[in-house]
């Protein structure tokens, strides 16, 4: 069990630093009412987020014409995106494989990066070397773009992505959420801390002489707001979102780790889900702002 004091010997232990990681917003496909959002709605999208953020990640560059419709509001609005491949099944790769060949080619200038698969090893859909094939294969596809993949973080630490490290990836983003496992809320940021540390510390290890090479981020964390659920001792609510936001977030990307936050916005048209407690979990409120774009709590981090 993680405590929280652990928190100051982690963070006496990460060494200073004077730069700072970029914050990101996990963004859905889908408006409120589950219709695919067109070029328009993504600008819509952005022109709410800009005061906190101009950078995006997706999940799928096909699925609901994703590639198609974001990049030219990226491009209106000033966003940089990283796309998404969902590499889980043959048709969905080459679909989104596809999507990308039409779309990526002379619009370079927006992408910032390219994640093949989103906790596949987690999932165990695929094996460390059928990802790596794929990844392989979007690298050579655009040599001038990152590509790298998403998962969770105990994947990277435990060792189960090696060969993704060894076959020379460098772009890893480790999901975390101490939420989702059963942190109290003055626990939560140590627990955050403790996953990122362990995920980035194995994946360098493992790189030999590619570590400085490795580009590292946090690919989704968050925290449910008033009307999610509960997990155990991990209480929903707007309030424990902003304090994890503000020690967690805050304290990560002060130590230079580029965070994507999960997610941009309410997702109400989201069906329940079972937890791995047997319990019916909402997941309709786990945006920064509602799902009509409005902000629900203070996002500025301090100097």
């Amino acid at each position: 069990m993680r405590v929280t004091s652990l928190l100051p010997a982690l963070l006496a232990a990460i060494p200073a630093v004077t730069a700072r990681g970029t914050l990101g917003l996990a963004l859905g496909n889908q408006n409120a009412d589950s219709s695919c959002k067109a070029t328009a709605d993504y600008e819509a999208d952005f022109d709410a987020l800009k005061s906190v953020t101009t950078v995006v990640r997706t999940y799928s560059a096909s699925n609901c014409n994703t590639a198609q419709n974001i990049i030219p509001a990226a491009k209106a609005k000033g966003f940089k995106v990283v796309l998404g491949v969902w590499p889980d099944y043959d048709q969905s790769f080459d679909e989104d494989f596809n999507a990308l060949k039409q779309y990526v080619p002379g619009n370079e200038d927006v992408i910032s990066g390219i994640t093949v698969g989103s906790e596949c090893l987690y999932r165990k859909s695929l094996s460390a070397q059928q990802l790596l094939s794929r990844i392989q294969q979007v690298q050579n596809q655009f040599p001038s773009i990152t590509v790298g993949t998403v998962d969770s973080w105990n994947k990277f630490a435990d060792g189960t992505a090696d060969p993704i490290v060894q076959g020379g990836v460098t772009y890893f983003l480790a999901n975390g959420f101490a939420y989702w496992q059963d942190q109290k809320i003055d626990n939560a940021t140590a627990t955050y801390f403790d996953d990122m540390s362990r995920a980035k510390n194995h994946i360098k290890q493992v790189a030999g002489a590619n570590a400085d090479k490795i580009r590292f981020g946090n690919g989704e964390t968050g925290w449910p707001t008033d009307g999610g659920s509960d997990y155990g001792a991990a209480k929903a609510g707007t309030k424990n979102a902003e304090q994890f936001f503000q020690s967690g977030v805050c304290g990560m990307l002060a130590w230079n780790i580029d965070v994507f936050y999960f997610e941009a916005f309410d997702e109400s048209w989201k069906p329940d889900s079972t937890g791995d407690n047997g319990q019916k979990m909402d997941e309709k409120h786990w945006g920064l702002f509602t799902a009509n774009r409005q902000p629900k709590f203070n996002m500025t981090c301090p100097k």
